[in-house]
């Protein structure tokens, strides 16, 4: 299987998840990405991504699952 193949198919696989699914493995691509120092595409956002991002968070359902992170993951992500 190539390389676009997978991708495709990781792609429908996601897009028919719900929304706390894509979320949790959106989560998990980013652990990856940070354990291989691969910077996360929102290092280029602009002003309205991050406030569209802020608002999305802020109104999430409150009955979903909440993410813990302990200070070392926070340290092992947080590069200065």
């Amino acid at each position: 299987m190539t390389t676009m193949t997978l991708r495709e198919q990781l792609y429908r696989q996601i897009d028919s998840l719900p929304d706390e699914v894509v979320e949790q493995i959106a989560d998990f691509a980013l652990f990856v990405m940070a354990r291989r120092q691969i910077a996360p595409a929102y290092e280029e956002w602009g002003g309205n991504q991050w406030q569209s991002f802020a608002l999305d968070q802020l109104f999430r359902e409150e009955d979903e699952e909440e993410v813990v992170y302990s200070l070392a993951d926070a340290q092992e992500i947080y590069r200065p």
